[in-house]
């Protein structure tokens, strides 16, 4: 208890400094938080190893699961299903481009330069190119001041069908992998059922789950303990994510479907009496746990990977695949909308890139990891480049949209003729 206890004061004190500096300089919190774990990862390069069992520790590698779950909840409870029906066709056909060419550029990269590694390694690695960052691309469109415009709409919309659609993929490979662990392989019918079931499950989750909740926050609104709230959406959380778990499914899917499915209309007894919303609750509870999900991603980095042969061209690879598959995002607008603007919003993959990673890790096929230490290295080197890349990239392109548009006439100003 006495080591779990001091690394949480390490990861904690390195994860606020790195997001603050980070934020000095631009950059969002979590890539401040990412870099700090991969320096503290690697101090035993120079000598310096008490922080090397932080990798391996199972306590602070629980944390970091509770803590995925609770980000994936976070930001399913940032969206509602009716702003995801709003943003309507454009948003759709946006997100369906930026998941499948990302993926198919990550496949072919894979079997380019991991040609001895399984088409299941190659599957993985276009899977982790699929998702988009919502939160760090709606906190860049929040500092420019330009959420409110037609292309912030569509990016957002598009990013969290994005995520849905990435889980979706994501619950379809997992079930492959866990098929030819087993020594078998997956007939063409079997991948259609994991797919239905990831789309049951989702659909049943919004809908079914959106009904039941109202009863029960209502009637959970009757005690008058205190944290009910608080108490009562953890557990939906971790309801979800376990029923998720056990269909097959990857746990953070049921995650992001409890904080879908729950809006501030469940909450309303609860705030009419002066108590504040859940989303509001829980983000105590996410500035504990989240980074050390990052922080540990970043320790788990090892950068002397990079002087194995193939891997920096690996990463550089990945970089490349992620930022051009998101520009095919631009495709599925029509004319008025910025599509440059599109292509570059959807590139960060943050978070969600991340876990996708930490999941193949965990995952093996004969015994070997699906994702090895060298390639999760280049992965997170590409999600660190993607999330540097979005801000600047994104500020120019909006600048440029509005150096473009027709100035209005200044009032008053006559033709001197």
């Amino acid at each position: 208890m006495g080591a779990v206890v001091l690394y949480l004061a390490v990861i904690l004190a390195a994860a606020k400094l790195g997001g603050d500096l980070a934020v000095r300089v631009g950059q969002p919190a979590v890539l401040g938080e990412l870099v700090a774990g991969v320096i503290l990862g690697n101090l035993g390069a120079l000598g310096v190893s008490a922080f090397e069992p932080i990798k391996t520790d199972a306590s602070i590698d629980m944390l970091s699961r509770i803590g995925v779950l609770v980000l994936l909840f976070e930001v399913g409870l940032e969206s509602t299903v009716a702003q995801m029906l709003k943003v309507g066709v454009t948003s759709f056909f946006v997100a369906t481009l930026g998941v499948v060419a990302p993926f198919a550029l990550g496949w072919l990269f894979g079997a380019w330069l991991l040609p001895e590694a399984s088409p299941y390694v190659h599957a993985f690695l276009g899977a982790t190119l699929t998702a988009t960052s919502v939160g760090i691309t709606a906190r860049v469109l929040q500092d420019l001041k330009a959420s409110q415009s037609a292309e912030a709409r569509i990016i957002l919309g598009a990013a969290v069908i994005d995520d849905v659609l990435g889980l979706v993929i994501l619950a379809v490979v997992t079930g492959i992998l866990g098929a030819a662990d087993r020594g078998g392989a997956m007939s063409y019918g079997e991948i259609g059922i994991v797919f239905g079931k990831a789309l049951v499950f989702l659909v049943g989750s919004l809908v079914i789950g959106a009904k039941l909740s109202r009863r029960l926050f209502s009637v959970a609104s009757r005690l008058r303990a205190r944290g009910v709230l608080l108490a009562l959406g953890l557990a939906f959380c971790f309801f979800l994510s376990w029923l998720a778990g056990l269909i097959g499914l990857a746990p953070i899917v049921g995650a992001f479907a409890a904080g879908l499915v729950l809006e501030d209309l469940h909450f309303r007894d609860f705030t009419a009496r002066g108590e504040s919303t859940l989303e509001h609750l829980v983000q105590p509870i996410s500035s504990f746990l989240v980074p050390i999900f990052f922080v540990l991603m970043g320790a788990r980095t090892d950068l002397g990977a990079f002087g194995q042969p193939g891997v920096p061209l690996l990463a550089a690879a990945l970089t490349v695949a992620a930022i051009l598959g998101k520009q095919a995002c631009s495709l599925g607008v029509g004319k008025g909308i910025d599509r440059l603007t599109i292509g570059v919003g959807m590139v960060p993959r943050g978070e969600v890139g991340l876990i996708f990673a930490n999941i193949g890790q965990t995952l093996t096929v004969g015994g070997k990891p699906v994702i090895s230490g060298a390639v999760f290295s280049a992965v997170v080197a590409m999600v660190i480049v993607t999330t540097m890349f979005t801000p600047p990239a994104l500020k120019w392109s909006l600048s440029r949209r509005a150096a473009k548009s027709p100035k209005p006439p200044i009032p008053g100003a006559h033709d001197a003729h």
